[in-house]
């Protein structure tokens, strides 16, 4: 075993290198991808080395989750090393990828990361497009942005977010108070098809392709709560444990979206209009089918949380006749049944039957 730069052991000879790797290096797939032809010629040139670029990356592609070769992709490209090498990735399963670069218009010098972007596509045989994304004013920056970019991106995206990516999910969510679903951070799929794959691989991807990824310097801030958990808080966890600690919470998480997704089987069996129903079932369930009632309303983007939960088992126990659920949306219960109202709708029946 050797142990790469990031600390972690791996096989020996997988160290980040490759027997395509020169001693210089650059992959002997740089000089292939890297030279300039036209647009027909490029065509052929990417199906024939399709095949030498997932030779290349067979260790890394054996753990990702793309969709079937010749599948319609599309890939969300900042031009940092983990959306690059979902982008090469991509393109080496053998799916038809679009990149998609998102400018926020939130730092100098964007315009050149979507050059950069479209220039990798083109060198890869992708289809490009650039979009612009109108972050609202307010506080968390980082949530509006994310907002802002997904509201211009397709459903299904892909995202380059990673094992590290993961780890720190599941420890900010763990800070906000999350719930079962929250502590199963991202699930693994196609929308996210590197999540098994760590930081340090798409940093050793874009080298062994020549490729000088993008580093944003917002990554390094400490303004940003997530950054203070990559850069302060993992690397205290990993003294204190005197191990890697991010496989453990990536394992953890694995178990939190077992359990999530067995609560949740269990309450679809259930009625969440039905108090007496909810009554006579287990509490965890009885919980998860309101919070499944919950997100017609006032919770479509994030479950409820504890306290919301707790009070509309109140009206369901008969201990109160209606709460509030926020946004102004209120849960009553009249002859044994919940509504769920939602605010231009209080003083009439709109109850959810299921």
């Amino acid at each position: 075993m050797s142990a790469d730069q990031s600390g972690e052991s791996v096989p020996a000879g997988q160290s980040g290198e490759s027997a395509l790797t020169s001693q210089s290096g650059e992959s002997a797939l740089t000089s292939q991808f890297g030279e300039s032809v036209s647009a027909s010629q490029f065509g052929e040139s990417v199906r024939a080395d399709r095949s030498a670029l997932a030779a290349e990356f067979a260790e890394e592609l054996a753990a990702c989750t793309f969709p079937p070769a010749g599948s319609a992709v599309t890939c969300a490209v900042s031009g940092g090393a983990d959306s690059t090498a979902l982008l090469v990735l991509a393109v080496a399963a053998g799916c038809a990828v679009e990149a998609v670069h998102v400018d926020h218009g939130l730092r100098l010098g964007s315009a050149a990361e979507a050059d950069f972007v479209a220039d990798l596509a083109a060198r890869f045989g992708a289809s490009f497009r650039a979009e612009s994304a109108v972050v609202a004013d307010g506080s968390n920056v980082e949530a509006r942005a994310r907002a802002a970019r997904y509201g211009v991106l397709p459903a299904d995206v892909m995202t380059g977010h990673t094992a590290d990516d993961q780890a720190e999910t599941i420890l900010l969510n763990l800070l906000r108070g999350a719930g079962l679903e929250g502590m199963a951070g991202m699930r693994a799929g196609h929308r996210r098809p590197l999540l098994a794959l760590r930081r340090h691989h798409t940093e050793s991807l874009c080298r062994r392709l020549g490729i000088v990824a993008f580093d944003d310097p917002t990554n390094d801030s400490p303004r940003f709560r997530r950054n203070r958990v990559r850069h302060e808080l993992l690397p205290l966890f990993n003294e204190i444990a005197d191990r890697d600690i991010v496989p453990v919470l990536c394992r953890q998480a694995d178990l939190f979206a077992e359990a999530a997704d067995t609560l949740d089987a269990l309450s679809l069996d259930l009625d969440a209009t039905d108090a007496l129903a909810l009554q006579d079932a287990a509490l965890p369930v009885a919980s998860q089918a309101i919070r499944r009632l919950l997100a017609d309303g006032p919770n479509a983007d994030h479950p409820p949380d504890r306290a919301t939960v707790d009070r509309v088992l109140a009206v369901v126990n008969g201990t109160a006749r209606a709460t509030d659920v926020g946004q102004g949306w209120r849960v009553r219960r009249s002859q044994q049944r919940l509504y769920l109202d939602p605010p231009a709708e209080r003083g009439r029946d709109c109850g959810i039957k299921r």
